[in-house]
């Protein structure tokens, strides 16, 4: 019998559990001139480009060296591993890059020596710098990381990403439309009569499915490119997929981490998002940026054309009257996750439970009890991740007697250590440009983020030790993250199995939110939970906050069988460390997975919509 895996150690199913990377050696020598080595090494790296002599490309890395390219030589994301299987990926790649430059327009871009492995003893200290290079398609930038090798400064990592399609530029900053046409022009609409007549006829090349941070960010995305696109959701108003969750959710992540592409959140703004703040934010930046968006809108059918690589979608506009959409391409974004996952519980869909048991996503959240009233109601929150602490919490505060079942352990992570450990320095007050932020993030092949995610995590459970023997004296089992890797590990590798603090752990530690762990419930009983050890649980209210199934679940549910038989599995990571069937083709032609948090989504809505660009335009991808 094959020995259970435990609760921390599980990932997506299908996906890829890469090793941590063991780091190189330290540099020997830390006071040489980074910038002169950096000019070095990007002069020898332009001439084996220039004259194709990719053998000696092989040279100027390390044997396990990495290249990590977001669409800079290959229409998909890769990350490619040693150097021998870099320079075959060089030689083999049909578009040739050319003038890599290092980036010198700031002091955090320019060469520095840098420490890789801040939580590591020792330290591993070596040589990083932005740069900016060039192809026959395109321009974008990246980063390198030089280690020391037998007195030999090589490349360790590097990091290409595309930003602009050569002749589909970006419309912004010196490209911005001029918005006017000036002498005598007959019949002229104002900009109100234009832009009504463009929100009408819905024309579009692109369907995106959801107005959430995903749908918004692709679309805007798409809309500086160049690319007609309408936007559907079934809600009334655009925000109303955060408008309409539980009334005490605020944003966990910091404002630093969350802003969205081309429209930054002011200056005055919290560090933490209320959600129906941010449900008035997407209002606003959907208007701003001129999105076309059919709210109340809903997908009635779907059939892809083979021949002419075209959709026909039927849609119910406003309720009102059907359409019919012929776009190349369509983009699902109703969230990272699909359907909700209800536990296969007896008795909880025969009605048995006479009370209220709702999944999280459908919770509107806890009324307030009457101060004197003889009896407490009883409220049951089976899980334990974000949503469950919220929604207990809640409950709580409206006076409520409130228990978590906890079936699986949860990594905690203080909202403190999560600021000053996790995201400090990149996602900070002060810190650098958020595109610099993210290039230096995303240039990290997995492997070597599981490293450094590892060290962050061993430094952030020592600022939070306190609260972690709390926690684990309430009865509240926590744990340590996929390998130990933490928060970010468990998010990217399974989609959940975390809590970034916001208050609830204390209410736990000081008994005022009960704990009952709870892998073995039996059924839903007229009065609340029974566990297979007899004991019954006593409830008013049951919310089951058990989280999403995969994300291929909503494109069955919206598309049909015929679609989600053909894409890929979504989330986690693949042989390579890149993310599988989401920001990349799905598996099937024109249909596009676009999802998660809004740092992930301003990110990668780049890279989808470059491909889908790309495609429209016959570039080869």
């Amino acid at each position: 019998m094959a020995t259970p895996i435990p609760s921390h150690q599980r990932i997506v199913p299908g996906s890829v559990n890469l090793p941590p990377y063991p780091w190189p050696a330290t540099a020997k020598d830390t006071s040489v001139d980074p910038v002169s080595i950096a000019e070095s090494v990007t002069s020898k790296l332009n001439g084996s480009l220039s004259s194709g002599d990719f053998a000696s490309i092989s040279e100027l890395f390390i044997d396990n060296g990495f290249w990590r390219d977001h669409l800079a030589l290959s229409w998909t994301p890769r990350t490619i591993k040693t150097s021998a299987a870099i320079a075959d990926y060089l030689s083999s790649s049909p578009t040739k890059l050319s003038s890599v430059q290092v980036d010198l327009t700031s002091e955090f871009r320019k060469p520095q020596i840098a420490s890789f492995a801040p939580g590591a003893s020792p330290d591993v200290k070596g040589i990083a710098f932005y740069i900016k290079w060039g192809t026959s398609l395109g321009t974008g930038r990246g980063v390198a990381r030089l280690v020391q090798e037998d007195g030999e400064w090589k490349i360790w990592t590097m990091f290409t990403c595309l930003v602009e399609l050569k002749g589909w530029e970006e419309k912004v900053g010196a490209r911005r439309e001029l918005g006017v046409e000036h002498g005598k022009q007959e019949g002229r609409k104002n900009w109100r009569e234009r832009r009504e007549g463009e929100q009408e006829k819905g024309e579009g090349e692109v369907l995106v499915i959801g107005a959430g941070q995903s749908g918004l960010t692709i679309a805007a995305r798409l809309k500086m490119l160049g690319v007609k696109t309408v936007v559907i959701d079934t809600n009334e108003k655009v925000g109303d997929n955060w408008r309409k969750r539980y009334h005490q959710l605020v944003l966990h992540d910091p404002v630093w981490y969350d802003h969205m592409p081309y429209l930054p959140f002011p200056e005055h703004w919290p560090v933490f998002t209320p959600k129906d703040k941010l449900a008035e934010w997407f209002e606003f930046y959907a208007k701003a940026l001129e999105l076309n968006i059919w709210t109340s809108t809903s997908l009635t059918s779907s059939k892809w054309d083979e021949g002419t690589q075209t959709w026909e979608v039927k849609v119910n506009k406003g309720g009102r009257e059907e359409r019919v959409l012929r776009p190349k391409h369509i983009v699902l974004c109703t969230g990272h996750s699909g359907k909700k996952f209800m536990p296969d519980i007896k008795g909880l869909s025969e009605g048995v439970f006479k009370g209220l048991a709702v999944h999280s996503a459908d919770f509107a959240g806890a009324k307030q009890q009457q101060e004197g009233t003889e009896r407490k109601r009883k409220a049951v929150v089976v899980g334990a991740c974000n949503s469950a602490h919220d929604i207990c919490q809640d409950y709580y505060e409206k006076g409520y007697d409130v228990t978590m079942v906890q079936r699986s352990s949860t990594c905690v992570v203080s909202n403190k250590a999560a600021l000053k450990v996790l995201l400090a320095v990149l996602y900070e007050e002060g810190g650098p440009p958020v595109e610099d932020s993210d290039i230096w993030l995303h240039g990290w092949p997995s492997e070597v983020m599981k490293s450094i995610q590892i060290d962050l995590a061993r430094i952030q459970r020592e600022m939070d030790k306190d609260l972690l023997e709390g926690l684990e004296k309430a009865g509240f089992r926590t744990d340590k993250g996929v390998d130990e890797g933490g928060l970010f590990m468990k998010y990217l590798q399974r989609g959940g199995g975390y809590y970034i603090d916001v208050g609830m752990s204390q209410l736990i530690i000081d008994r005022k939110v009960k704990v009952k762990q709870g892998e073995e419930i039996e059924e839903l009983v007229e009065n609340g939970l029974r566990f297979k050890d007899g004991e019954v649980l006593e409830a008013d209210e049951i919310v089951f906050a058990t989280g999403f199934m995969n994300m291929r679940t909503q494109a069955r549910h919206i598309l049909g069988d015929e679609v989600a038989d053909r894409v890929d599995d979504v989330w986690g990571w693949d042989e390579e460390g890149e993310m599988r069937g989401i920001w990349k083709g799905s598996g099937h032609p024109g249909f596009w997975f676009h999802g998660g948090n809004l740092a992930l989504t301003r990110y990668f809505s780049r890279v989808a919509a470059l491909q889908i660009k790309a495609r429209l335009e016959g570039l080869g991808a």
